[in-house]
């Protein structure tokens, strides 16, 4: 571990995993036959939660030296969550398990956690200054079924309390992690055992606030009757208790314990279908605690909480479908959300915009994309195809030249000609951006075949889905409409299989054309539900033209990633001539541009007139020219766009 100056809000404890879910519904999980993968563990999805609300939280584990426990780590940095004891351990392999959705009532997971690594997580891998400084250290149930995990999870409490911080205790108890059920029966949420309710009591005099379901009470109690568990509980803390009643919300217990769970404070609750209900308890502890620790009242604490067990219970999967705090308070500001809250679209965008990965202030992109110019060209100087996906690895190794480690550059290629480019670069840091329409196809269509989600599940998650479409606002209504359908179509794909949008539009030549065209383009799509996260847009030389465009953006979807220039086949200079205007927009974050940097190259490679080296050079020098010009006419528009 390397040493960490940083004081947290939150600190938690325990387990971590990959979650494979099984993404049938209604059915035997025996019948499911894909999953998705996601971060799991109560204590890290609960990281991850208090982190999308504005915590500053972090995480004591272990994960496997292995692609999962890499996975784990990446996701947790992409989130904010300080990873700084986030250990790797070369010995043992990280934790599955596998979950699915039967009904509204089952839900089957099987833990594969035999020797897992953070079940191997002791003492001697805590940081005891970097705990000291947290505000509060949050540990759960489960690690405290062995004695090294016991240990590890007592001292980090002891070492914070001692420091002035808070113990949160999350009871996480799991019957089937402490050995209690056979191995199927991993749902199961309590089985009775005297040994089990006398190692969590341990924890007791520590805590400040103890959270944990019904049952969940009942084990730490030692008693199925809750009240009598609670009173049992109050005699060995003075901690806050939690009782987590589902649909009922929650009761919250400060002081002596009533004759009924409704006296306890309940803050608001929320009627919404429940979908899956694997993720709630993390989702309201997050919820919860980001209220306790900013010196929230406690009816707030538990709104706060009990809302985001809500937004959770309605969507696939735990951590990922933990929400924001922008997303939390805009399902707070209304009360009339649709009882199957997944179909609230403005939410559902909000979720989706505020949880992407990476932010482009500058984005410069090598378009090498093009399909059917190869073909053409390929036919025209009599050569195989396979010179056209050498060609595309060399225009990889062009855009390394320029780029460096930077991740600042992205790449355009296709999956037909460019598949071994794309293999190559999945190791860069760069943006990634992959055609789906078949070239040329007027109205749209797409590549794949008919089924678009089939086509884009073969996609890695980080390749951005790029459709250009031949678009005017005054296209014949038929033409416009069945555009339109196919765009809608694609949108919705892109958001079932979690990828990015990227749209290009292309005014039909010929059309006529002013200030607002492409901008009334734009409206339209908004207008109809389409909401990509990336727009492509011819140079505008008119800078009306670039102020209806970004009025247009703006008012559609002001979460919008931003908008890249394309090239059109233009001459270098024009080209470069028209980014003055379009780098006033602030929205506008580079360019993504091809022919005009390929096509000759290609044209004399394919031919044998020049080598890989000079390919690879000269590519990389006309690259290189645009990017310095964009940055100068960025630098030129700074203090405009800064306004």
């Amino acid at each position: 571990m390397g040493p960490s100056t940083q004081r947290l809000e939150l600190i938690t404890v325990g387990r971590s995993s990959v979650d494979l879910y099984g993404e049938q519904v209604g059915g035997r999980l025996e019948a499911t036959g894909s999953f998705a993968k996601y971060v799991g563990g109560s204590p890290t999805n609960t990281a991850v939660g208090a982190a999308r609300l504005g915590l500053n939280a972090g995480l004591v584990t272990r994960v496997g030296a292995d692609h999962m426990g890499r996975f784990i780590a990446e996701e947790l940095v992409w989130e904010g969550v300080d990873t700084h004891s986030v250990i790797a351990d070369p010995e043992r392999l990280t934790a599955l398990v596998i979950l699915g959705i039967r009904d509204r009532e089952s839900f089957p997971l099987i833990f594969y956690r035999e020797n897992c690594a953070d079940m191997a997580l002791d003492a001697g891998d805590l940081d005891r200054a970097w705990i000291e400084r947290a505000g509060a250290v949050l540990i759960n149930g489960t690690h405290l079924s062995t004695t090294g995990t016991f240990e590890a999870s007592m001292t980090a409490a002891r070492w914070c309390k001692a420091a002035g911080g808070r113990v949160i205790f999350d009871i996480d108890y799991r019957p089937v992690l402490w050995g209690l059920t056979e191995r199927d029966m991993g749902e199961n949420r309590f089985v009775a055992h005297d040994a089990v309710t006398e190692r969590l009591q341990q924890v007791l005099p520590l805590c400040d606030l103890i959270v944990g379901t019904e049952e969940e009470i009942h084990i730490l109690g030692g008693d199925i009757d809750t009240i009598a568990a609670l009173r049992a509980i109050r005699d060995r803390s003075d901690a806050t208790i939690v009782c987590k009643r589902g649909a009922l919300g929650c009761s919250a217990l400060a002081g002596p314990i009533p004759d009924s769970l409704d006296d306890g404070e309940r803050g608001e609750s929320f009627e919404i279908e429940v979908f899956n209900v694997l993720g709630a308890g993390d989702a309201f502890m997050a919820g919860f605690v980001r209220g306790w620790l900013r010196g929230e009242a406690l009816a707030t604490c538990c709104t706060w909480g009990n809302a985001c067990g809500a937004i959770v219970v309605s969507r696939h999967g735990c951590a990922p479908a933990m929400p924001t705090w922008p997303e939390l308070q805009l399902f707070l500001s209304k009360r009339d959300w649709p009882f199957r809250l997944r179909d609230a679209a403005a939410l559902e965008n909000l979720h989706w915009s505020t949880t992407r990965r990476r932010v482009h202030q500058n984005l410069t992109v090598l378009a090498v994309d093009h399909r059917s110019q190869f073909e053409d060209l390929a036919a025209e100087l009599g050569v195989g195809l396979d010179r056209v996906a050498r060609f595309k690895r060399l225009a990889l190794d062009a855009l390394d030249r320029v780029a460096g480690d930077s991740d600042e550059f992205g790449i355009l290629l296709d999956g037909r000609f460019g598949a071994d480019a794309l293999a190559a670069a999945a190791d860069r840091p760069y943006w990634i951006g992959r055609p789906i329409e078949l070239p040329r196809s007027r109205p749209l269509d797409f590549e794949g075949g008919a089924s678009l989600a089939a086509e884009l599940r073969d996609w890695p998650l980080n390749h951005v889905i790029k459709c250009l479409v031949f678009y005017h606002p005054d296209d014949e209504l038929e033409l416009r409409e069945a555009q339109e359908r196919e765009l809608l179509r694609l949108f919705d794909a892109a958001r079932r299989t979690r990828h990015e949008l990227l749209i290009e539009i292309i005014l039909p030549e010929g059309m006529p054309s002013d200030s607002h065209t492409v901008a009334r383009a734009i409206r339209r799509f908004y207008a109809i539900g389409i909401r990509p996260d990336w727009w492509k847009l011819e140079p505008q030389r008119d800078p009306a033209a670039w102020r209806h465009i970004e009025a247009a953006v703006r008012e559609g979807d002001p979460e919008c990633r931003g908008i890249l220039l394309l090239g059109l086949s233009s001459p270098m200079d024009e080209l470069i001539d028209s980014f003055p205007a379009a780098a006033r927009s602030p929205l506008v974050k580079g360019f993504a541009v091809g022919r005009t940097i390929f096509y000759d190259v290609a044209r004399e490679w394919m031919a044998g007139t020049i080598d890989d080296d000079a390919a690879i050079d000269a590519l990389a020098r006309r690259l290189s020219t645009l990017v310095e010009a964009w940055r100068k006419a960025r630098e030129c528009a700074r203090p405009e766009v800064a306004a």
